[in-house]
């Protein structure tokens, strides 16, 4: 194999490409299969939420992974497979336009252009199909008489293991990591910005935005969700300063109170 050539950009899919998590999709339509009931896709939910607020952790994947290996074990493989348009239907209104142009930039400009995420493997090849990219990473199921095992029958791809998988399929490609790019929200994406040239944080969590500003890397943010939360947080105490002060406000009836006056600059944003 002769020396690397080209450079590539891989993308992370959750809170990176996209808002929120994938799994969210994943879940709606297992339970439309009858696969995930629906008190457990409550807690996917839930779930969802505090990674679109604080990114995901080593123990939340763990528990994720193994509560989807528990639902999918036993299961004919192509029950997932026809899961998938629904899947997409969801992921695709999700995807931050912002993050897609950069993509196109970087194929327009000769690079490749990879999606490597810790969803499944079927995922990460359709939704990259489907946005023209040249490829996908994921996680791959072992498949047995045609049933899933609910066990990885490749390297999983979060942390060391993305990294991993990036490295074999550079090898692959003649891909040249040092000139390449990497898109990630989470430290659990370290091995694999460290991996390339070019590092940027996407929407990052309080870990790899530390990081992000001591190396200097680029820095993106999209995601508008705890922005908003906090703000209307903060609405909230206001509104109930307002309230215990209220009787002195309209007594004076010269400001009206602070509730009503940061509605009112809340709607005229």
């Amino acid at each position: 194999m002769g020396p690397a050539t080209q450079a590539a950009a891989f993308f992370d899919l959750d809170r990176t490409l996209v808002a929120g998590s994938s799994g969210i999709y994943w879940a709606r339509a297992a339970v439309d299969a009858g696969i995930v009931s629906r008190r457990q896709m409550a807690r996917l939910v839930g779930a969802n939420l505090k990674f679109r607020l604080r990114g995901s952790t080593d123990e939340s994947t763990d528990a994720i992974r193994e509560r989807l290996s528990e639902l999918v074990a036993g299961r004919d493989a192509m029950e997932l497979r026809r899961m998938m348009p629904e899947v997409l239907a969801g992921v695709l209104p999700r995807l931050y336009p912002q993050m897609l142009q950069i993509a196109y930039d970087h194929q327009d400009a000769g690079r490749k252009v990879y999606i490597a995420t810790a969803s499944s493997q079927i995922v990460a090849e359709m939704l990259s199909d489907v946005l023209g990219f040249d490829g996908g990473i994921g996680a791959v199921p072992q498949i047995v008489d045609g049933k899933m095992t609910g066990r990885d029958s490749d390297v999983f791809p979060y942390r060391d293991g993305k990294a991993q998988r990036i490295i074999e399929l550079a090898e692959r490609e003649q891909i040249d990591l040092a000139s390449s790019y990497g898109y990630s929200d989470s430290e659990s994406d370290l091995p694999m910005l460290r991996l390339v040239g070019h590092a940027v944080a996407v929407n990052p969590d309080s870990e790899l935005e530390a990081i992000a500003a001591e190396a200097g890397w680029e820095v993106l943010r999209f995601d508008q969700l705890g922005r908003k939360l906090l703000a209307l947080g903060v609405l909230a105490v206001m509104g109930l300063a307002g309230t215990a002060g209220r009787t002195v406000v309209v007594r004076r009836g010269s400001v009206p109170p602070a509730r009503v006056r940061l509605r009112k600059l809340w709607r005229s944003k």
